[in-house]
């Protein structure tokens, strides 16, 4: 799978989310998308990061952009996580995994000398126009959320 770069059209989705719903792309037409992928519900710097985007929602939403998570969990785990830590953004269940092989985030990773598949935290930043306009691989938490915002206010 070659890596997506910025410049290039988001892939379209269509994934079901917390609270039974099914969100796509084509639902933020003319709108800026943050996509942002984690490796697993409720683990420590995934709760981190789902915890710093929801506290700059607001920001996010007044900047005119909106802000998706996705992982490989269910959407039952997605609404125990969303519950237990106050998340008001979407949290999209790709189960399949099918959206994280066209982003490109299903990679090889190890850790503790053991080698397996996984997300890597990635964050997409998708314009208006629906191409890509940032890609953050790599993704270390901590001021993140807040690079993410500076990116969307510069579109």
């Amino acid at each position: 799978m070659n890596e997506l770069e910025s410049g290039a059209p988001a892939p379209a989705f269509s994934l079901p989310r917390d609270g039974g719903e099914t969100v796509s792309l084509s639902d933020f037409a003319g709108r800026i998308l943050v996509l942002y992928f984690y490796p697993r519900d409720d683990t420590s710097g995934c709760t981190r990061q789902a915890v710093a985007f929801t506290g700059l929602l607001g920001q996010f939403r007044a900047a005119g952009a909106e802000v998706l998570g996705v992982s490989k969990d269910t959407v039952a785990s997605h609404d125990k996580f969303a519950a237990r830590h106050g998340l008001e953004l979407p949290l999209l269940s790709d189960a399949e995994g099918d959206l994280c092989e066209r982003m490109g985030v299903w990679k090889r990773k190890s850790m503790y000398g053991k080698t397996f598949m996984g997300i890597e935290r990635t964050t997409f930043l998708i314009g208006r126009d629906g191409r890509i306009a940032r890609i953050w691989r790599k993704v270390k938490v901590p001021g993140h959320a807040e690079d993410v915002l500076e990116a969307v206010r510069a579109l």
